[in-house]
């Protein structure tokens, strides 16, 4: 049985993992700079490239850097993150053009926040027991969609005052700078490390018993075998279909739709950011107290209407009103999907499991930003893309309603005879009750 240690250390890491994902976040602004592209010559299509080459990156990335992460620690990797982010911005500014742009802010910047991200969630989360996991995994990724509510004014700011060359010369050395430093207070636990139980015994089987685990440590060959992979790639596919496609267009479309003026768009960016991080977080906290299922199942709700009268939103109001609680259900998704995968997949592993899970996120990525510039180009207007994304909604509703926790039998027929308990599961900690209790 492994050692119980304090989770001060645990606090530590989750929000230097936090800090990390503040100055990744970058990428939920990318509206700013593509308004600025646009002004310089180019449709509405191109202006996505190079974010689309970023989101995809940033996902097929999560895979070995969450590999690399379980095996070298999450400091090595997130230094990586550092420099690539310097190097990606730096050079944009210096090749601005559309191949330039692709490749040192797609490939490059896309490649630091895949390294980046899949280092700071998993180290945060093996820190704690499931009774912390939603609300652990929606601080650290609420980083990510905290970043718009400074980024956005703060490029404004760069680009009134210096172009968009200059201005990306000067973040990619500011957030280099900052990565660098939060990596330094960013680890793994020891390896015979257990979480603390919470004091409530009794909330802590309500915790078990709500979010089901089998209790096993799956690696990632096992977990592509499960019905249960896929249904969450799916979900997560859908879910940040809609999500991403509204992210990077949100400015044009408070210009075109609710005639918004200049500044009112770029709060507009900043309103979606901060309802991002408090449905990251607020999400976590209810799916840890209710059900992530549950929750997940009224965050796609939430999409359904949202974007089945997104195109309607023609009033300063309404549409203000209409991005916060996309971006809400939006940021919720990003801390329920690890969640669920370390519900379902143990802890051991985590970082490549759910950089294979977080693959649907590129997916999502590439083809929301992709239909929404093109619609836009082909009809002058974003209402077709945000019907698609309330289709796709509805299928995440019937998705998270169907696909549930491996059951203990299937789960032993897929990890090998002679693999133990995972140290930090749920099972781990129901025997320490029982033993607290007798």
């Amino acid at each position: 049985m492994g050692t119980v240690i304090g989770s001060k250390k645990g606090w530590i890491v989750t929000f230097a993992g936090l800090g990390v994902n503040l100055a990744l976040g970058v990428l939920y602004s990318w509206g700013a700079f593509a308004n600025e592209l646009r002004a310089l010559g180019w449709t509405a299509t191109q202006s996505q490239i190079p974010y689309m080459v970023a989101c995809a990156l940033f996902a097929l990335l999560m895979v070995p850097g969450g590999r690399l992460q379980d095996r070298m620690g999450p400091k090595k990797i997130i230094l990586a993150s550092a420099i690539l982010t310097g190097i990606g911005f730096v050079l944009s500014g210096l090749f601005l053009s559309v191949v330039g742009l692709s490749i040192f802010f797609g490939v490059v910047f896309g490649s630091a926040m895949g390294f980046g991200y899949a280092a700071a969630t998993p180290a945060a989360l093996k820190w704690f027991g499931p009774h912390k996991r939603g609300l652990i995994a929606g601080i650290v990724v609420s980083g990510f969609g905290l970043a718009g509510i400074y980024v956005a004014p703060l490029t404004q700011v760069l680009l009134a005052r210096f172009g968009i060359e200059m201005t990306m010369i000067i973040l990619g050395l500011g957030f280099c700078a900052a990565i660098f430093t939060f990596a330094q207070f960013i680890s793994n636990p020891p390896e015979d490390y257990v979480p603390a139980p919470p004091v409530d015994k009794f909330k802590a089987i309500k915790v078990i018993k709500q979010n089901k685990s089998s209790g096993l440590d799956f690696d990632w060959k096992q977990v592509v075998r499960t019905p249960q992979f896929y249904g969450l790639w799916i979900m997560f596919c859908f879910g940040t279909f809609a999500g991403l496609m509204i992210i990077g267009q949100l400015r044009d479309i408070g210009l075109e739709q609710a005639a918004l003026s200049d500044g009112a768009a770029f709060a507009l960016i900043s309103v979606y950011a901060v309802f991002n991080c408090l449905g990251r977080v607020g999400c976590g906290v209810i799916s840890d107290k209710l059900d992530r299922r549950m929750t997940l199942v009224i965050i796609f709700l939430i999409q359904v209407v949202c974007f089945a009268f997104f195109a309607q939103f023609q009033t300063a109001l309404t549409l203000f009103t209409g991005t916060a609680f996309v971006a809400f259900a939006f940021g919720g998704m990003l801390s329920l999907f690890p969640a669920l995968t370390a519900d379902y997949f143990g802890l051991k592993n985590l970082g490549v499991n759910y950089g294979l899970v977080f693959t649907a996120w590129g997916a999502g990525g590439v083809f929301g930003p992709l239909i929404g510039g093109l619609v836009r180009d082909m009809t002058g207007t974003y209402g077709i893309a945000f019907a698609i994304s309330a289709g796709l909604s509805v299928l995440g509703v019937l998705l998270a309603v169907l696909t549930k926790a491996p059951e203990k039998e299937t789960a032993a027929k897929q990890v090998p005879a002679g693999v133990l308990l995972c140290p930090h599961c749920e099972q781990e900690i129901s025997l320490r009750l029982r033993a607290i209790s007798s």
